[in-house]
């Protein structure tokens, strides 16, 4: 019975396809984040700067 479970288990592919997007979903997922990461400081500086040119140039 064991044996006959685990073979029919070994041979049923059904929801593969549903775990390998997963899996790239998830692996976009974590670029995104970590570019967001990685350019979330620099984008910030860079913001504050322009307000502070901005800010000069009305003054």
């Amino acid at each position: 019975m064991l044996r006959r479970f685990l073979s029919r288990f070994a041979r049923d592919d059904s929801g593969a396809t549903a775990v390998e997007y997963g899996l790239i979903a998830a692996l976009i997922f974590l670029a995104i984040l970590s570019s967001v990461v990685a350019l979330g400081d620099k984008t910030g500086a860079l913001y504050e700067h322009i307000k502070t040119e901005i800010i000069t140039a009305m003054s």
